[in-house]
């Protein structure tokens, strides 16, 4: 299975990154081929909602030069999307929604067929912190006609301490290594 991983966090060695390491390391040892995109660590513009990309729908192509280049021929092959993202005021982080607005350039190559994760991580513990998130991710997946083949919604984990002492990197790993 060819597999993208796209994190939103600005953190390197934040909550997220080790939810995704974790996820990766599972999906590797299981032999599946995995890309990653940090969103945070790439340049990447807001969508202009311009439909320059709607032109020559042939082509599909975004009136942006930046690393959306490097990461659309990914998001093409992949049969699974992970999208991993620390949650801020409510929502996923504005680097992966920008990442996310983009898909409009290839909205109609991208739909159907795929398989998608979605990994949060959040400093409150409060689970109804995280509604508005997965109820994005869900709208979004229903959209695309894509396939949730699940959530790890971390909670109570504001620093990388945190996370370490909990079960989450285990349950991302397993996540990882179970993917079919």
């Amino acid at each position: 299975m060819i597999i993208t991983v796209i994190t939103g966090s600005p953190h390197a060695n934040g909550t997220s990154a080790l939810l995704a390491d974790r996820f990766i390391a599972g999906a590797i040892e299981a032999g599946h081929d995995v890309n990653r995109f940090d969103a945070a660590f790439s340049k990447v513009a807001p969508c202009l909602g311009c439909d320059h990309c709607r032109a020559d729908e042939s082509k599909f192509v975004c009136v942006h030069k930046d690393d959306m280049q490097q990461l659309n021929p990914h998001l093409l092959e992949a049969d699974l999307l992970v999208f991993v993202t620390p949650l801020y005021y409510f929502g996923m982080s504005a680097q992966l929604k920008i990442v996310i607005d983009r898909f409009y350039a290839n909205n109609s190559k991208l739909q159907g067929g795929k398989e998608t994760i979605l990994l949060a991580t959040a400093a409150d513990d409060d689970e109804d912190s995280m509604q508005a998130l997965v109820a994005h991710y869900l709208t979004m997946i229903e959209y695309m006609q894509w396939i949730d083949m699940g959530t790890l919604l971390a909670l109570g984990v504001a620093v990388r301490d945190d996370i370490e002492a909990s079960d989450f990197p285990e349950q991302a790993y397993k996540m990882g290594i179970n993917i079919v």
